[in-house]
């Protein structure tokens, strides 16, 4: 056989619409918190091969990690990210990722001026950025999200609001879009925005595949036509939004509210007049709501145990879960997830 016969039998074999990789660039600095870092690309990865299984000519992703040199960068946990390039290497990004970080922003700021630039250069070309908690400064600091919605860290929205006047900072939302640019106010409301990002680049099935190897971060169902997390009302009491934030960061773990408010700086009797103000319930409903709500999630999209999934929830006594569960939704956990999984893991 020649070589051009050679050349067209191979080239038979081979997919020939497939598009070109997305490339998906992640801004490292000192002390970012690694999970923001990661999760986005594990969560695109996910989606890439779950595409991939049914269509061939899936777009690929191309990971890359970026700094201003080649030097490692170190985290909180100690875990040290070495960068694959420099920003100066690079010309083109479809998606950037700007990882929170641990504390205060502004020493990472300073050192890291230079992606200013580079962050306005790309945005122009028409990139789209994922901001996550105080990362979102990075953006501010361009002035790419003056007079635009955002959002950040509820425990830097005072310092933020201070230091970014323009800024139009919405403290109710977990999530904000202003174009290509989306804020996201922790890793859990990150993992949220993810599967709406993956709706886009991949279809639903893959969103679907995403969310249910990904449940741990992810709280709500999948809505295609909603950015922000469908579990906290919009009311204008900026503090109860705030402790809001900090339940569905923490609901797993023992609380007592009596703690909560002290941290708020309210006394129980007024943290109680607040929530009901706002939301009609005191705060001990709103924490069982919600612990309530990630269990079901769970029943529906995970083979944990009923005791697995009180854990999870908040309940350390399942017993006593079970019988919350069957209070609230009227039946028992084992019969709700016996319920809604065939339709759940059904294949439409």
């Amino acid at each position: 056989m020649s070589d051009i016969a050679i050349y067209f039998s191979i080239m038979a074999k081979e997919p020939i619409n497939r598009p070109p990789p997305l490339r998906v660039c992640t801004l490292l600095y000192n002390n970012l918190l690694a999970t923001s870092a990661t999760l986005p690309v594990e969560m695109l990865r996910t989606a890439e091969a779950a595409d991939r299984a049914v269509n061939p000519n899936t777009r690929g992703i191309a990971a890359t990690t970026l700094s201003i040199d080649d030097r490692p960068i170190t985290s909180p946990s100690g875990f040290a990210i070495s960068p694959s390039a420099t920003i100066g290497e690079i010309d083109h990004c479809d998606i950037i990722s700007l990882p929170a970080l641990w504390r205060n922003p502004r020493p990472a700021l300073q050192k890291y001026r230079e992606y200013i630039p580079w962050l306005q250069h790309q945005v122009r070309e028409g990139a789209t950025v994922i901001a996550v908690g105080t990362g979102v400064c990075f953006l501010a600091e361009a002035g790419l999200l003056d007079h635009q919605p955002a959002t950040t860290h509820w425990h830097y929205f005072d310092q933020f609001q201070r230091d970014y006047p323009l800024v139009a900072l919405k403290r109710q939302y977990f999530i904000t879009q202003a174009g290509n640019l989306y804020c996201a106010a922790s890793v859990n409301a990150m993992a949220e925005l993810m599967v709406h990002l993956v709706a886009r680049l991949y279809g639903r099935q893959a969103a679907t595949q995403v969310e249910r190897n990904f449940f741990h971060e992810i709280r709500s169902s999948f809505e295609p036509t909603s950015y922000f997390s469908d579990n906290v009302e919009h009311h204008p009491d900026e503090q109860v939004v705030q402790a809001q934030i900090w339940f569905e960061d923490n609901f797993n773990k023992p609380i007592r509210i009596s703690d909560v408010a002290r941290q708020f700086g309210f006394s129980m009797r007024t943290f109680d007049r607040r929530f009901k103000n706002a939301l009609g319930q005191t705060p001990l409903k709103y924490l069982q709501r919600t612990r309530l709500n990630n269990a079901r999630e769970l029943l529906q999209k995970s083979n944990l145990s009923v005791a697995e999934v009180a854990a999870h929830s908040g309940y350390q006594d399942a017993a006593a879960f079970s019988k919350i569960f069957h209070r609230q939704f009227g039946t028992s956990p084992m019969k709700y997830r016996e319920t809604v999984r065939a339709k759940l893991f059904s294949v439409h």
